[in-house]
């Protein structure tokens, strides 16, 4: 890889060891996966992981997921490993069901950035989160009762941000597609800001040659300007108190550094400690600031390239949602009461609603509603500021998509099969092979065992639900989602899943 000079002169003059630096840059990309410990004990052995005693018993099997022979847990990170080669992710169906996430070690440090300065339920909003790793793994380390909105300004990004967080399964998640500029309306809405900002990519240069070649001094400088301009556009939406976490996978102090000093001076924050060990090779300030920073260089540790810093927003304001807020709020309940249940339920027959509340564990913890036949819930204890958020930014999805109605037809929703809020008593569940498996990911036809129950059932492969089929007999029709399906034609000669 040929780094662009300019580059070059700027890593020597920041870094004593910069030849380590970029040779390191050379070398090859390492890869690391984090579990989902929503849906697996992350506890046990480090080879092997098995269902935790709260996942529900019909749906934990006998299986385990395999980690390969010399795999490495990522030291900042309980869920996450270092795989001693790349898998087929591509061809895992474990993958596809929510069992892991393919992310970068590095951004993973977001854990002990969260197990510092979050304790109590709160709402969180991660403003710039596709593809959605740090997102699913915030949605495991918040506390219980909390609630995770995830934003992408891309509209296509929002949908691949919005398939990866449903295949995590958490219900407590709200997806957004809206311009920060647009949260800065809920004056005082969030306990915790996480913004990975758009940077110059430094740190993905060696896993991107689109990174080195778009890379140049004026990228960087229009880079730390959108940053601020971000930050200040969203910094409104932040309860004074609230923890702010200001990430970016760049190596420069233009966006790094300076951009925290930034932020203290112009909006007003304090930079908090996150402890770390000394044997995981992270790198302090390198501007020697009084305040602590957090960076990831990839001849110190086995990852990629990241800079992350902890601060608290000042102010004495006491947390409350704005006026024009509040109005949302009421309003929208007002039109709810106008438009409320009894008009909904004419033409979504009460019966029908009552059968897929049976569907969702701890249904009365739940709002349902019905928008053009699907139903879907989203936990109560949020409702007001699911209200609120309507009237300021684009919802891509909100808590489970749980399922539809065609004629008599109660047809369940591939996000309910995800989802750790499904009653696995609800639906019949059969176990399918390897081969079944990625042929219902291909959205091929399935064929069940004669004995199969009749109807709609839940395919788990490996005790991990997969997606739901309707089995009629001869045949059982595949419900798994047309956009999501596995498009290659081909297996590789040698499959390695985990």
């Amino acid at each position: 890889m040929e780094l662009p000079p300019s580059f070059v002169e700027d890593m020597r003059a920041l870094m004593p060891d910069a030849n380590d630096f970029l040779a390191a840059l050379q070398t090859e990309q390492p890869v690391s996966i984090r579990l989902n410990s929503l849906k697996l004990d992350t506890s046990t052995h480090p080879e092997s992981y098995i269902f935790p005693a709260s996942y529900p018993a019909a749906l934990r099997g006998q299986g385990e997921v395999r980690l390969p022979q010399g795999s490495v847990r990522v030291p900042w990170c309980e869920s996450g490993y270092y795989l001693p080669s790349r898998p087929a992710f591509t061809f895992d169906p474990l993958f596809h069901a929510g069992g892991y996430y393919v992310q970068e070690a590095a951004s993973m440090f977001l854990e002990q950035a969260m197990r510092r300065s979050v304790g109590a339920p709160c709402r969180m909003l991660d403003l710039c989160a596709a593809p959605g790793g740090k997102s699913s793994l915030a949605s495991t380390l918040l506390p219980k009762g909390s609630l995770l909105v995830a934003n992408e300004v891309i509209r296509q990004r929002s949908q691949i941000l919005a398939e990866n967080l449903t295949k995590w399964g958490c219900p407590n998640t709200i997806v957004t597609n809206s311009d920060p500029a647009d949260f800065g309306q809920l004056d005082n809405f969030f306990d915790v800001l996480l913004t990975d900002v758009p940077c110059s990519g430094e740190g993905m240069f060696r896993k991107d040659p689109v990174a080195v070649s778009e890379w140049s001094p004026q990228n960087v400088e229009l880079c730390y300007q959108r940053q601020r301009r971000i930050l200040s556009d969203v910094w409104p939406s932040l309860k004074p108190g609230g923890i702010a976490i200001y990430s970016t996978c760049t190596y420069n102090v233009h966006e790094d550094e300076e951009n925290i000093a930034w932020i203290c001076q112009e909006l007003g924050a304090e930079v908090l400690e996150v402890p770390v060990s000394a044997d995981w090779g992270i790198t302090g300030n390198l501007l020697n600031n009084d305040f602590p920073v957090y960076r990831f260089l990839p001849h110190k540790t086995r990852g990629e390239g990241l800079f992350m810093a902890v601060l608290r927003k000042t102010g004495t304001s006491e947390p409350n949602l704005s006026t024009a807020s509040r109005q949302a709020t009421s309003s929208a309940t007002a039109r709810k009461k106008q438009k409320g249940g009894k008009q909904r339920s004419a033409v979504f027959p009460k019966e029908a609603l009552q059968t897929m509340r049976s569907w969702v564990l701890d249904a009365d913890n739940y709002e349902w509603t019905v928008d053009n036949e699907l139903v879907t819930a989203f936990p109560q204890a949020h409702a007001d500021a699911l209200s609120a958020l309507k009237q300021a930014v684009r919802i891509v999805q909100a808590g489970i998509q749980v399922g539809t109605l065609k004629g008599k037809d109660l047809i369940p929703h591939h996000a309910l099969a995800m989802s750790i809020a499904l009653d696995p008593d609800a639906f019949a569940s059969e176990e399918v092979d390897y081969a079944q498996a990625v042929a219902y990911l291909r959205k091929e036809a399935v064929s069940l065992r004669p004995e199969a129950s009749r109807g709609y059932v839940l395919l788990t492969y490996r005790g991990f639900p997969l997606g739901f089929a309707k089995n009629i007999g001869n045949r059982a029709n595949n419900l798994y989602p047309q956009e999501w399906r596995i498009r290659s034609g081909y297996l590789p000669d040698e499959i390695q899943t985990l």
